[in-house]
Formats: structure tokens, C-alpha cells, sequence
């Protein structure tokens, strides 16, 4: 009996020893070229509210299996495709300024020299946003897959996600074997799009599948205001991507809106096929669904009211509540998150109901030490930058002081579930009723608004409010939709600002449409 047993063991463990090696890991930034604030190797751990920043090693794995983000889905994808994980280093995500050297080297460093830690790797799986830009590399994603190429030679499988703004480039189509993105705006299949990657990774270690794939590039900016997935015209390309992938030999289909705050030769929208070894196929439906982008360009006229007509609008609109996206301080996109271009507006036209949210970690300095129940009278916002509108003078009482952190459990952008805003303070302002208070939410650092959470967490029920600020554009829209009778996109002032107008653009291709 004691033979038979060593024998079982000795067979489960050359069984687990024989499964493929994965390295997965990511340094995930979207880089606003615009924003004049660089991005240090120290932004990296704040992952804008994330709970966890910088993940590194176990990990990797541990805090991210319950998410619903791009890392979860690698997980659950290797244990259906059945080879294990080497965690690595997952850094972000982060949106904000170029990418200094001195913080872009020593993660890709860190990143290579973690990889190299495994005994053996069959293949690696990179989680990179599509968009990061630093003070070398206009196209950092590509460097960061050259870089892992050269270090683990030409026949290692290297399977890269990107998120759906990514502006993808032919160099990074060269140097990985497949290439995919988020199909959706809200990001609301991360977790799948890892799961994807993870099941093609699979495939190719079996020997079932030999990737190919092409990139197309229409001569386009489609404007950050049409990239809702869910709606037209936008949502008839995504559907055709989604059943493309259903048709035999397909891969993956994705298209990639771009991201149009970067400055760099690759900006715009991107479709990339990926095929069972037959590069004509990707070749031509890569083409075909370009087309369908460059078709759809004559519906791509920017309609958005400024700040002063939005606020007049909600007021008026008779339904509440009704959720304005704040686009010119799209925290997502790489903005200050402390723009008052809205709230002098509410306070100016003496709007009832309202709530929102404001980056000012010295207004939040001053609510804690006036403490709950005390008296507010600073000006607040304006205070990054003269890119988002001067600070405002905000009058009232300190409704509450909270530790700022939340739980998602729902489906949300980007599939984070742990949120920390740092020490967070809630004012009344003053002229609010029992009924209706306008409520100003103070943290002392850049949250994406993603999640009603961040709302409920403090104390506020935004279905009962009528006026409601999300900083953003179409990424709230999974969390504030259901809530909202409507929904009105502002053309705001700031890095973010939707209307390309705005900004000076000196190393994009010439002749993109819809750049000026």
C-alpha cells in the first residue's frame, strides 16, 4: 500500500511539474501628453483609488482573482486552459502626464527580471493599456514588448491586452504574437478579454493554433465623444468584431477607439485581427472593419453644451436625476480631477440637488479640522494647474468625515472592486434644504468615478439627487445609466477637453480626420 502511495505521489507531482509556465504581469499607464505633470515612479502605486497600486509577485494573484479587471480573467483562463501562472509585476493602472525615464526603466527592469525568475516560461501574458507614452518612446507599450522579445527570444508566445482607448502601432503587432483589446466603452469585459487571451494562450502551447494577425489604421480621430460601445454609431463595428470572432479560423477581432490626448504618430483607431494561420484572412477582415470606422465619419459631429448651458439644462430637464460628464476633467483620461468649470456653475445659477466630487487635499485638511458639524469657507478646486478653471469659494458645514474606502461588487469599467479615495470629507454647501442639500465631496486624491459606490459609501444616494457630476465621459455611464433619466456630455475646459480644437497637435499623421 505505502508503494502504491509513493507512486501516486510521485505522479501527481511530475504531472504538475510537466504543466506549461505562463509569466503574466503589466505596467498599465494612459498617458495625456497634454497634461503637463509627469508621471513619477511613485504615481504608480496610487493607481487613481485603486486599493492596491503596484502589485508584485503572489500578489499578483491574490488581490486580483476576485476582480473583475484583465488579471482575473488571466487567472481563471490559465486554470481552464490547464497551465499554471508565474506572477510577476502588475503596475497601475495610471492615467496622467508622460511617463518619466526614470520610472518607465526601472519597472520595465523589475517586469524582465521577475520573468527571468521562472525556471522555465512557455509563454508570457502582458496586460500593457495600449497608450503610454514616455520621455524616450512615443510608443512605450511596443518598447515594453520589444524589450521582453529580445530577453526571451522569437519562438516564446507573447499574448498582449490592451484596453479599448489603446492607439495601437505595426511595431507592436510585429513583436507580439497576438495582440487583443477591450471590446467595450465602459470597459465592462476586462475580465473576458483575459479569459480570451488566456484561452488563445492555451491553444498555441497545445499546438492547436498558429496566430497571425494584421493591423489596420483608418486616417481618422474618433472623437472620445462617440466611443460609447453600447449605442450607435459605434456599436454596429463592435458587433460586427464580436461575430467576426464567431466565423472559423478567427481568433480575436478587436477594435480600438484610440486615445486622442496623446500626441504620437499611433493615435487613432486601430483594428486588429488575429487568425489561424492565414494572414490574407486577417489581412482583409482587419480592412473591412476599418472601413465600417472610416464609413461612419460624416456622424462624428461633435454636439456638447459648455458648462453654463449643461447646469441650466439639468435644472430644467423636469425628471431627475440627470448626470453631467465633466469631459474636460476626465480623471480617467488623464485630467486633475479638481476642475471647477461645473461647480461655479451650480453655485453661480443656485442649483438644487446637486453633488460632486472635487480632488483638494488641503480643503480636506480643513474639513477635518473643523470637524463634523463644523463650519466650511474655503476656496476649493483649481489648484493643479490654469488648465481647469480658478478655485471657488465654497460656503457651508461639514456633513461628514469618512476613511474613503468602498467595495464594487458589480460589473464596472475596468473591473476594479477595491477602492480607497483616502480621508474623505462631505460638505454641505450652504443653501441647502433637508430635501435637496448640495453635497461636495472633498478627497485628497484623483478618483475615477466608476462606481456609485463612491457615493453610497459616504452617506448620499444619488437616485434621490438631481443633479449629479461625474469627471468622465462614457466610462460612468456602466455605474450612473441605470440611476439617471439623462445623461449630458459637457464641453468642458481642461486637459481632457473633448473638442480636439483645444489642443495643439504636432507629432500625429497628417490628415487625420477629425483632428481639427
Amino acid at each position: 500500500m505505502r508503494i502504491l502511495f509513493l507512486l501516486f505521489v510521485s505522479a501527481w507531482v511530475l504531472a504538475a511539474q510537466s504543466k506549461p509556465v505562463v509569466g503574466v504581469g503589466g505596467i498599465v499607464h494612459e498617458t495625456n501628453t497634454f497634461n503637463p505633470r509627469k508621471t513619477r515612479l511613485e504615481d504608480f502605486g496610487t493607481s487613481l483609488g485603486a486599493a492596491e497600486g503596484i502589485l508584485r509577485g503572489q500578489d499578483v494573484l491574490t488581490k486580483s482573482e476576485n476582480a473583475n479587471n484583465t488579471t482575473a480573467g488571466f487567472i481563471y483562463g490559465a486554470g481552464q486552459a490547464g497551465y499554471t501562472l508565474h506572477p510577476t509585476l502588475v503596475a497601475g493602472p495610471q492615467t496622467m502626464g508622460t511617463v518619466l525615464d526614470s520610472a518607465f526603466e526601472p519597472l520595465v527592469k523589475e517586469l524582465i527580471d521577475r520573468l527571468k525568475q521562472a525556471p522555465k516560461l512557455d509563454g508570457i501574458l502582458l496586460f500593457l493599456h495600449g497608450t503610454m507614452v514616455t520621455e524616450s518612446y512615443p510608443h512605450a507599450d511596443a518598447e515594453v514588448v520589444r524589450r521582453v522579445r529580445l530577453a526571451f527570444g522569437e519562438k516564446i508566445p507573447i499574448v498582449v491586452v490592451h484596453d479599448f482607448h489603446a492607439n495601437i502601432s505595426e511595431e507592436i503587432v510585429r513583436q507580439s504574437t497576438v495582440l487583443l483589446s477591450y471590446k467595450e466603452c465602459p470597459h465592462l469585459d476586462a475580465r473576458a478579454a483575459g479569459v480570451n487571451a488566456a484561452r488563445i494562450m492555451g491553444d498555441i502551447l497545445s499546438g492547436k493554433v498558429k496566430p497571425t494577425q494584421a493591423l489596420a489604421k483608418p486616417p481618422m480621430l474618433l472623437n472620445i465623444l462617440f466611443h460609447n460601445t453600447y449605442a450607435a454609431p459605434l456599436k454596429a463595428v463592435t458587433d460586427a468584431s464580436k461575430a467576426l470572432e464567431k466565423t472559423p479560423k478567427v481568433l480575436a477581432a478587436s477594435v480600438a477607439g484610440g486615445y486622442q490626448y496623446a500626441d504620437i504618430p499611433a493615435m487613432g483607431p486601430s483594428v486588429v485581427v488575429v487568425t489561424d494561420n492565414d494572414p490574407a484572412l486577417a489581412r482583409r477582415e482587419a480592412e473591412r472593419l476599418g472601413g465600417m470606422l472610416w464609413e461612419m465619419r460624416e456622424q462624428l459631429v461633435m454636439k456638447a453644451p459648455g458648462p453654463a448651458e449643461a447646469v441650466r439644462m439639468a435644472m430644467t430637464n423636469g425628471k431627475w436625476p440627470v448626470t453631467l460628464m465633466d469631459a474636460g476633467d476626465n480623471i480617467g483620461g488623464g485630467s486633475a480631477g479638481d476642475s471647477t468649470f461645473i461647480l461655479s456653475e451650480l453655485l453661480k445659477q443656485r442649483a438644487e440637488g446637486w453633488v460632486m466630487v472635487i480632488s483638494d487635499a488641503a480643503a480636506v485638511q480643513a474639513a477635518v479640522r473643523s470637524g463634523v458639524g463644523g463650519m466650511f469657507d474655503m476656496a476649493v478646486g483649481g489648484k493643479t494647474d490654469n488648465l481647469h478653471g480658478d478655485a471657488v469659494r465654497v460656503k457651508g458645514r461639514v456633513r461628514g468625515i469618512h476613511d474613503g474606502r468602498f467595495v464594487e461588487r458589480a460589473v464596472r469599467h475596468g473591473g476594479g472592486r477595491y477602492w480607497d479615495m483616502g480621508v474623505t470629507a462631505v460638505i454641505e454647501v450652504e443653501g441647502s434644504t433637508p430635501d435637496m442639500p448640495n453635497l461636495l465631496v472633498l478627497t485628497p486624491k484623483r478618483i475615477i468615478p466608476f462606481s456609485l459606490g463612491q457615493l453610497v459609501s459616504l452617506g448620499i444616494l444619488p437616485e434621490y439627487m438631481k443633479i449629479l457630476v461625474a469627471k468622465g465621459t462614457i466610462a460612468p455611464r456602466a455605474a450612473y445609466e441605470p440611476i439617471s433619466e439623462r445623461i449630458i456630455e459637457v464641453d468642458s475646459g481642461g486637459v481632457t477637453g473633448m473638442n480636439p480644437g483645444r489642443f495643439t497637435y504636432r507629432r500625429i499623421r497628417a490628415g487625420l480626420f477629425g483632428a481639427r
